[in-house]
């Protein structure tokens, strides 16, 4: 099949599977925000993948923006990963017993970030929910503090609502999460220091654990914000350090994608506990919580807090993994944040030429374009995050999108790039911006 660039056809090849799709499928999807209902319009089946490039079923080549939603660093089908995964499945796919490469790749996440032992799962939402388990294993302690528009995988604890107070205890933000499951969950504003102050005053002595996003990238990419030269990261390790609880940094999608070190190698904040995926697994499902020994050590087999998985440490993505990180070099992240840092100048002046209000915030190399009022500078939080015009996103997103570029197809998540974006890929997206800006000057 040829491939069809720069303009983009939706034919019958898309269209047909995405109803085959929803028949056997709620939604037609399994993972919500590929439906394209933030945007509108059919999603794109995608049936292969090559460097910064998808080919969907109907022929089309699409500039890939979204990387797998961050673990493609590297670009797709990078031939030393595919070399690891082909040698690694020729001797087979699953022993439920440990491997060396399992540890190969355990001790690659440990020379790059301050944990000291590390556990492997298969996703992300397992390492954030296995590690809430092991804060209030140790500590003794039930309630959690979390922040709205901070996503860390679909555990039922984590699925909350801000509510309307500074600090509130939170309401179920799904429908099949229980108020008693969430009880002990306490949603504060990100960045705001005022209401984490508030709520360890008011429940200091119960909290077991304080969970962030490293830097916020689930609500679009808000960093962490800096208040008297001191990070609020640092803000974070403090409160808990003085009450007790655990600071938890989750690194799921930060984790060796904004440098080598994630997000710690831009803070140097070092938490109690991290959770890790995306990037670490090469494509694969793979992810790991981690920390200071003396913590991992409460784990099963050694301490009393269970935790297990069948697949965990699966040695087709340890392999897949290992060999990522190991190929994840400095020349690899500052080609990725050239290319970031030129798409971000080239949004600010297509947008800027037609008057559309817009903030672009960015974390290393991940950023986010905010279509928010022309009264806002920055997008500190979710409340402002949820200011933004998201019609005017899904104008730009489906005129980059008939350009043959692929956007997140939602206006609160980050852009990625890999190392296999060259000129000519970048060169793309580029040319695709002026009529994007137009279409979304018109809403």
């Amino acid at each position: 099949m040829t491939a069809t660039q720069p303009g983009t056809a939706l034919d019958s090849a898309s269209v047909a599977a995405f109803a085959r799709a929803q028949e056997v499928i709620p939604g037609g999807v399994n993972s919500p925000v590929r439906a394209f209902r933030s945007v509108g319009g059919t999603p794109r089946f995608i049936a292969r993948a090559k460097g910064p490039y998808l080919y969907d079923v109907d022929g089309n080549e699409l500039v890939d923006l979204i990387c797998s939603w961050g673990p493609m660093l590297l670009g797709h089908a990078h031939p030393e990963v595919l070399d690891a995964v082909m040698s690694a499945a020729q001797h087979g796919t699953s022993y439920g017993a440990p491997t060396e490469a399992e540890v190969d790749l355990a001790a690659a996440i440990i020379d790059r970030t301050p944990v000291e032992m590390v556990r492997l799962v298969s996703s992300g939402t397992e390492a954030t929910m296995s590690v809430l388990r092991l804060a209030r294993g140790i500590t003794g302690r039930d309630k959690i503090v979390k922040f709205a528009g901070c996503y860390h995988g679909h555990v039922d604890s984590l699925l909350v609502s801000a509510g309307s107070g500074v600090a509130t205890l939170a309401i179920p933000g799904s429908p099949g999460v229980t108020e008693a499951t969430t009880a002990d969950t306490i949603v504060c504003e990100y960045n705001d220091r005022a209401a984490v102050r508030e709520a360890f005053a008011t429940y200091g002595d119960q909290i077991a654990c304080l969970i962030t996003e490293a830097a916020a990238g689930n609500m679009g990419v808000v960093p962490p914000g800096v208040e008297d030269g001191a990070g609020f990261n640092t803000f974070l390790a403090e409160i808990c350090r003085e009450h007790g609880a655990l600071f938890i940094s989750d690194e799921v999608m930060t984790g060796f994608r904004v440098t080598a070190s994630g997000q710690f190698g831009l803070d140097g904040v070092v938490p109690d506990l991290m959770t890790f995926g995306k990037v670490m697994g090469g494509g694969f499902p793979a992810a790991a919580f981690g920390g200071r020994a003396e913590l991992m050590h409460s784990l099963a087999p050694v301490g009393g807090v269970y935790q297990a998985g069948t697949l965990s440490g699966n040695p087709v993505a340890s392999a897949a993994g290992a060999t990522t990180l190991r190929l994840a070099t400095p020349e690899v992240y500052a080609h990725v944040d050239r290319a970031a840092a030129l798409l971000q100048r080239e949004v600010a002046d297509a947008l800027g030429k037609v008057g559309v209000p817009h903030v672009i915030q960015t974390v290393g190399n991940m950023f986010s374009v905010f279509f928010v009022g022309e009264d806002v500078e920055a997008v500190p939080d979710y409340a402002t995050a949820s200011t933004q015009v998201t019609a005017r996103y899904a104008a730009f997103f489906h005129s980059m999108l008939d350009a043959g570029v692929y956007l997140p197809p939602s206006a609160y998540e980050s852009w990625f790039l890999s190392s296999a974006h060259d000129d000519r890929a970048l060169d793309r997206v580029v040319s695709a911006l002026p009529a994007a800006a137009a279409a979304a000057a018109e809403v």
